[in-house]
């Protein structure tokens, strides 16, 4: 099975990369839709529906508390925390059950 910690990192990172530089948000969206729903559908296979529901919850909890995070610490702070928060949960319930 895929390791979706590095998918989710990647997504959310690359998403706010990609929405900043083109000025186009909705490509950003579209970086973290795919990373998303790659993720997910890996996260069902590997752990089932109700953890990886769970899993996208926290993913895009991350994405949306970003925003009011980065006016207290900054933009790249802020997407790097919560990247390496969504991250980390998807190694602890879905990637290390797989080894």
């Amino acid at each position: 099975m895929a390791r979706t910690a590095p998918i989710v990192a990647a997504s959310l990172v690359g998403g706010y990369l990609v929405a900043r530089e083109t000025k186009k948000r909705e490509l950003g969206g579209i970086v973290l839709a795919v990373g998303g729903v790659t993720a997910f559908r890996s996260w069902v296979k590997s752990v089932g529906t109700a953890k990886a529901l769970l899993l996208l919850a926290v993913y895009l909890v991350g994405f949306g508390g970003s925003h009011p995070l980065a006016k207290k610490i900054g933009a790249w702070p802020s997407v790097l925390t919560v990247s390496a928060a969504a991250a980390t949960a998807a190694h602890i319930v879905a990637d290390r059950s797989a080894d």
